[in-house]
């Protein structure tokens, strides 16, 4: 598994992660076998929500890592919170509550790293900073970012922040390719040309913040895996050529196009399968070319000016 360094962090991670938002109703043999898989791949970042199984998540992965005897300093462990029934919340008072509930739930003294989940409309930047520089003293947090912020939001809360903003966690796949669109369609008078998201990916280059793609197998919001869906016969059928021709499954293919991004992106896997996580710990050792990159990308149903 090759790595990368999480933003200006010093942090070496994985270049795939998984992601754990469906592992709260799986048993002690299933979780067991989808985290055992992670790890024997390379990979060790794992990326939770205290929204996920409203915290069992949490707990399945916490119990699992004891069963398996998986010594703390093996793993990188990443948070999200923010999200509350009904409404966002970046206050103070409920990001401190967030990462103690975090800690007792993943049964660790640490997060390694800490992302703010989705913007909060009344955010109030003095209390982010004040409740990170609480965490970074305390210990309980190592390193922070955001999560679905565009450039403004982030410059917003950085200008207070006493440290740097790490990662941005973006929706990003071969059927959801908002992010480079635009930049593919400048100055045209269609609908691709519209600056949705103020140039979010380019932002997080300059800025050195790593993109952490969510859904990466997934189309629409949640909608299901783009792969072997009869949705996108066509696009199925270049994946399945093009891996071909590489050797690889499609599910390795579908995370290496991610990765021959240039913008070296962290692609966050939400299976439970744990042969389809391993095929996709394998993408890091596949370079696609320009003209298959592109090949792809006009399968989805993109076209070039």
């Amino acid at each position: 598994m090759n790595t990368l360094n999480l933003g200006t962090s010093g942090l070496r991670v994985p270049q795939v992660a998984l992601g754990c938002m469906r592992i709260a109703g799986l048993d002690e043999r299933a979780a067991d076998g989808l985290i055992g898989a992670a790890l024997d791949s390379g990979i060790n970042f794992f990326d939770h929500a205290d929204i996920y199984g409203g915290g069992r998540s949490e707990e399945v992965f916490a119990a699992s890592i004891a069963r398996l005897g998986v010594d703390r300093g093996r793993l990188i462990i990443q948070d999200k919170c923010g999200i509350r029934s009904g409404f966002f919340d970046f206050s103070k008072e409920h990001i401190l509550a967030s990462v103690d509930g975090m800690l007792q739930r993943l049964r660790t003294d640490f997060i390694d790293v800490l992302l703010l989940h989705r913007p909060d409309a009344l955010v109030e930047p003095e209390e982010v900073a004040e409740a990170f520089a609480q965490l970074l003293e305390s210990g309980k947090v190592r390193h922070f970012g955001v999560s679905n912020h565009n450039p403004g939001q982030i410059k917003l809360l950085q200008a207070g922040l006493p440290m740097r903003l790490q990662a941005n966690q973006l929706q990003f796949s071969i059927t959801n390719t908002g992010m480079i669109d635009q930049g593919l369609n400048v100055n045209m008078e269609i609908d691709r040309s519209v600056d949705r998201d103020g140039g979010v990916l380019d932002f997080c280059r300059l800025q050195q913040m790593t993109v952490q793609p969510w859904s990466p197998l997934q189309h629409g919001f949640f909608r299901g895996a783009f792969l072997g869906s009869q949705e996108f016969a066509g696009l199925n059928a270049t994946i399945e050529a093009v891996a071909e021709q590489y050797g690889v499954s499609s599910t390795c293919l579908a995370i290496a196009w991610i990765l021959r991004h240039p913008a070296k992106m962290q692609p966050i896997i939400g299976s439970t399968n744990p042969d389809r996580v391993r095929k996709a710990a394998e993408a890091c050792d596949v370079a696609l070319t320009r003209p298959h990159w592109y090949e792809i990308y006009r399968a989805a149903g993109n076209t070039l000016p």
